[in-house]
C-alpha cells in the first residue's frame, strides 16, 4: 500500500522569531502538518507544540526533533501524553541525538554513544507511553518505577532524525518515521535502502514508515542571492562534526576537505568558497516557483511521503512566498 502525500511547513523559519501565527496561516492554506525544530537558540519545540494545539484544529503537529540528551525519557512521556491530551491523534514526536556542539557546548552533556541513547530512549518511551511500569538500566540512561498515569489516549507516533547508515536503520527497526535533512536527490535512495533494512528486522517494509524531508529552500527569481543564501546556511552544518561526515558520505569529499582547511584556519571566506554550487543545488531548493516545485516533485517520486518546506529567506515577504509556492490550495503534484 502506497503511504498519502502529506505537506509540511516547518515553524520558526530564519524571518520568523514564533510560530503562533504561521501555523495557524498553515492549516487555513491547507497543509497537512506542521514542524517544531529544537536547540537552534529558538523556542523550546514541546512548549511551543502546546501552544499550536491550543490554538489549532486540524494540523498534525510534529517536532522535528527534541534531543535526547536534553530530554530524558520520563520527561518526554509527561510531555507527549500532555500534547496528546491536548491535540488527540495529531501529535507526532520527533526525536534524534542532535550534535555535539549543541550538547557539550550549549548545555554541558556529554554527547556519547549517540546511536545507543536514541535507541534506549525509544526502547523505554515505548513502554512508559503504553501505560507500563518501567524498570530499565542501559548503557546511557536508567530509570526505575516510572508509570504514566493516565497514558496518552492513543500511542504516539515517534520519529527518529537520522543521517547516515546506523541511524537510518535505526530508524526503520524502531521508528514510526524517519526524519531526514539536506539529502541530495541521487543520494536519497541509498538512504532508504537502510532504512528498508531496518524496517525488515521489525517485519515491516518501507511502506509502513513515514519518511519525512525537511526542504530547505529559497524561493527566488534572483539565483546567485539565492544560493548565496543557501551557502551560508550550509556552512553552519558543515562545522559540526556529524554533519561535515555525513556530506562526506555523500560524496562531497573535496568540500568537506576545502571546508575543514579554512575552519581550521579560521577563514570565513575559505569555508564558504570550499561549499559549492552544485553541493548548494544539490542539498538545497534554489529557484522560482516552477523550479522549486519540481524538485520537491522528484523527491515525491523517490520516496518521500512528507516534504517540510523550510525557507532560508531573511524577509517575511519571501518566507511567504516560498510557504505559498506549496501550499495545497496551490501546488499540484504533477
Amino acid at each position: 500500500m502506497t503511504r498519502p502525500i502529506s505537506m509540511g511547513l516547518s515553524l520558526l523559519s530564519r524571518a520568523e522569531a514564533t510560530g503562533f501565527e504561521r501555523a495557524q496561516w498553515a492549516e487555513a492554506h491547507g497543509y497537512d502538518s506542521v514542524w517544531i525544530p529544537d536547540g537552534d537558540g529558538k523556542m523550546h519545540s514541546l512548549t511551543l507544540a502546546g501552544a499550536v494545539a491550543a490554538t489549532t484544529r486540524r494540523v498534525t503537529i510534529g517536532t522535528g526533533i527534541v534531543p535526547v540528551y536534553t530530554h530524558t525519557p520520563a520527561v518526554l512521556a509527561a510531555s507527549c501524553t500532555a500534547l496528546a491530551h491536548l491535540a488527540p491523534g495529531r501529535f507526532v514526536l520527533g526525536v534524534g541525538s542532535s550534535s555535539k556542539a549543541m550538547m557539550e557546548s550549549w548545555n554541558g552533556i556529554p554527547f556519547q554513544k549517540p546511536l545507543t541513547r536514541v535507541k534506549e530512549t525509544v526502547q523505554v518511551l515505548r513502554g512508559m507511553l503504553a501505560g507500563e511500569r518501567v524498570d530499565f538500566q542501559g548503557q546511557t540512561l536508567s530509570t526505575r518505577g516510572f508509570r504514566l498515569n493516565p497514558p496518552p489516549p492513543k500511542p504516539v507516533p515517534i520519529y527518529l532524525a537520522a543521517l547516515r547508515p546506523n541511524m537510518l536503520e535505526l530508524a526503520g527497526e524502531l521508528g514510526d518515521g524517519v526524519i531526514l535533512n539536506l539529502v541530495p536527490l541521487r543520494v536519497l535512495p541509498r538512504m532508504l535502502e537502510h532504512v528498508a533494512a531496518g524496517a525488515k528486522r521489525s517485519g515491516r517494509t518501507l511502506a509502513d514508515l513515514d519518511i519525512v524531508y525537511r526542504m530547505n529552500a529559497v524561493v527566488a527569481d534572483d539565483r546567485p542571492a539565492a544560493i548565496a543564501d543557501v551557502r551560508e546556511f550550509i556552512a553552519r552544518y558543515f562545522a559540526a562534526p556529524v554533519y561535515n561526515q555525513y556530506f562526506t558520505w555523500c560524496g562531497y569529499e573535496a568540500e568537506a576537505k576545502a571546508f575543514n582547511e579554512g575552519f581550521a584556519k579560521g577563514d570565513r571566506a575559505a569555508t564558504a568558497a570550499a561549499i559549492s554550487e552544485r553541493m548548494v543545488t544539490e542539498v538545497g531548493l534554489v529557484g522560482d516557483e516552477k523550479a522549486v516545485q519540481q524538485q520537491v516533485r522528484d523527491y515525491l517520486a523517490a520516496g518521500v511521503t512528507t516534504p517540510v518546506i523550510n525557507p532560508l529567506c531573511t524577509t517575511a515577504e519571501a518566507t511567504d512566498r516560498a510557504f505559498l509556492a506549496f501550499a495545497p490550495k496551490h501546488f499540484k503534484l504533477k
